[in-house]
């Protein structure tokens, strides 16, 4: 059954989240980043969306603009864990979670690895949308 629910593809309203967020970490100048459809593999969420920052400042940065966005949209985030300091940050958006990491929390981690199974969620449309308004990439 999980197999099941896990193809079948994200709701219009989980791919928007799940857009905006990645969204927020592209705008930001956040560095590799992935989404992973995780629906059947974890309670947790049904997305996870990973990014690197370069800096404290920017792990802040993410996290709020995050925050922000969510709140402006009418689905505010439930919590933050983490700290900038220890190198990692999680957003909790209740469907979506939102991980903002230091380059060596991220290796520490290996999310991408444990999560390789996982469908990714091509992000690409966003990217499309922001070329076709004539921002540079």
């Amino acid at each position: 059954m999980a197999e099941t629910t896990r193809k079948k593809p994200l709701t219009k309203a989980l791919r928007e989240k799940t857009r905006a967020v990645a969204g927020v970490a592209e705008e930001k100048k956040a560095k590799d980043i992935r989404a992973f459809d995780v629906r059947g593999l974890t309670l947790m969420a049904d997305v996870f969306v990973l990014c690197t920052a370069g800096s404290e400042p920017q792990m802040r940065a993410l996290a709020d603009a995050a925050r922000q966005t969510l709140r402006e949209s009418g689905s505010p985030a439930l919590r933050t864990e983490g700290d900038h300091h220890c190198g990692w940050m999680i957003v909790d958006c209740g469907d979506v979670l939102f991980h903002v990491f230091r380059e060596g929390a991220r290796a520490f981690y290996d999310l991408d690895r444990m999560w390789a199974d996982a469908p990714e969620v091509n992000l690409a449309r966003r990217t499309r949308a922001k070329a076709k308004d004539g921002a540079a990439e």
